[in-house]
């Protein structure tokens, strides 16, 4: 009977000999233990520099806005270009890192996004930093995928669930702290020091960009470049946030730009599917255990953007909290999951990855639906705390051995493949959630928007729960 718990690899260990002339035994991957530490470190610290900018940038609007005369309609874009940009070249960054190397095109995807953000701080109206956002997202979707690949380089497999959770635990400390450091810096100084800092982040990063695994640990490969696949591919995704982001206010033409998605998707298939390495990774997806866990991933953070965007609204009108309080009440989230991270990568190497996940995912949706569920007033809003806590424990407890078994689906010379196709589940799911609770607040009053959209939310995470359990279930 077999098991879904990911064996080691078979590859025998290399002897080296060291300077006094004895031997020692390392790892048959993975970087030795200096070089390691700079490579960590360059990885988490680029993740780190991408997801504090977008939780800054996010709190900043107002702000920028007043200061720059934009409508806060024509102010969103700054959030809205950036997001179009990352969505759009995930996938062609992981193909051009597989071709030409991971280290340089994460080094490049750094630098990109270090020079931008010194545009976006020195931008003089609204359309030029719109445009130095866009500049961002093109770094950002070369660093979001290759690091995840990297990582699998720098570690030994057997040491890879735990590097996922140090990961998984960086992303959503930057998460947690982005509003409270944007509101520091906002009031000291002006807008353009948000973008600023990055300067000197980017710069450390990129010094610690040289100890990053080169091409003899993350080969290259030999596929060719196709820019007709990456024009289908930037056009389907940008048709489809696009088309989500109008088709309630403006139903026809939504509904135009989502076809012109569909048909997109349709055209790259029929090119990419006779490649064996194609841009949509549809070598990877005929994998089960890989689809299985894209289709879990795509649930749980479609669930997780219908619930953060459904709790300020929840805490503020119907609990008539202030916005500061409902800050603190959502801070738990990411805070537990900080603390989940690394106990689910222990955890991965003792139980099967798929129990990990279906439990989490269930973890994840219990505490949803007693947000949905429980009657709180005002004078009882704690209890949401708890349940924001409960979710964020699920959630950290599906994410990291999801991610981990996605990871180790693919072979070693698609692993920036399989790293594009988990950012771009993350933000299918994500861009799914805004959808349906954009849907929820156009159809529905204010209040049963609320509570349904929070119902929803938990089900998509039951489904990835579910599907987690399937994946399981079919290896047995």
């Amino acid at each position: 009977m077999l098991t879904s718990t990911l064996q080691p690899d078979p590859s025998p260990p290399i002897t080296r000999t060291t300077p006094n002339g004895t031997n020692a035994v390392h790892d048959a991957d993975g970087l030795p233990l200096p070089r390691r530490f700079a490579a960590v470190a360059a990885i988490l610290g680029a993740g780190v520099l991408v997801v504090l900018d977008g939780a800054i940038a996010n709190i900043a609007l107002p702000s920028i806005a007043r200061q720059l005369q934009a409508a806060p309609a024509d102010a969103v874009w700054i959030v809205t270009a950036y997001q179009l940009a990352v969505v759009m070249f995930l996938l062609p960054a992981s193909a051009v890192g597989e071709r030409f190397g991971y280290r340089r095109v994460f080094a490049g995807g750094v630098t990109l996004f270090t020079a931008a953000s010194v545009l976006c701080a020195l931008s003089p109206s609204l359309p030029w930093l719109v445009a130095a956002r866009c500049l961002q997202g093109l770094g950002s979707a070369a660093v979001m995928p290759l690091g995840l690949a990297l990582l699998r380089f720098t570690y030994p497999r057997r040491l890879l669930a735990r590097s996922i959770a140090w990961n998984a635990l960086a992303v959503a400390a930057a998460s947690a702290a982005g509003p409270t450091l944007g509101a520091f810096i906002l009031s000291a100084t002006s807008w353009p020091w948000l973008f600023a800092v990055n300067l000197p982040i980017g710069l450390l990063v990129l010094a610690a960009c040289a100890g990053l695994p080169g091409p003899t640990l993350a080969p290259r490969t030999a596929r060719p470049i196709d820019a007709w696949s990456i024009a289908l591919n930037a056009g389907m995704f940008a048709a489809f946030v696009l088309g989500a982001d109008r088709v309630v206010a403006h139903p026809l033409q939504g509904g135009a730009l989502l076809a012109g998605s569909v048909a997109s998707l349709v055209l790259l298939v029929r090119r990419e599917l006779p490649k064996a390495a194609p841009l949509i990774p549809l070598d990877l997806l005929r994998v089960h255990s890989f689809r299985i866990s894209i289709i879990a991933s795509v649930c749980c953070f479609t669930g997780q953007m219908a619930a953060l965007v459904a709790l300020p609204f929840y805490i503020q009108h119907e609990l008539g909290q202030s916005a500061v309080m409902a800050g603190l009440l959502m801070t738990p989230w990411p805070l537990a999951v900080m603390l989940a991270a690394p106990l689910s990568a222990r955890l991965a190497q003792r139980l099967p990855s798929a129990w990990l996940c279906a439990a989490g995912g269930a973890c994840f949706a219990a505490g949803l639906a007693l947000c949905a569920l429980w009657p709180l007033h005002g004078d009882s809003a704690l209890p949401t705390a708890l349940f924001t806590s409960l979710a964020g424990l699920g959630f950290g407890f599906f994410q990291t051995p999801n991610n981990q078994n996605m990871l180790l689906s693919a072979p070693r010379e698609r692993s920036g493949a399989a790293g594009g196709a988990q950012g771009t589940a993350r933000l299918t799911g994500l861009t799914l959630g805004s959808l349906l609770m954009s849907l929820m607040f156009g159809l529905l009053p204010s209040h049963s928007a609320v509570h349904w959209g929070l119902a929803t939310a938990a089900v998509a995470a039951l489904a990835g729960s579910v599907a987690s359990l399937l994946r399981r279930a079919v290896l047995e």
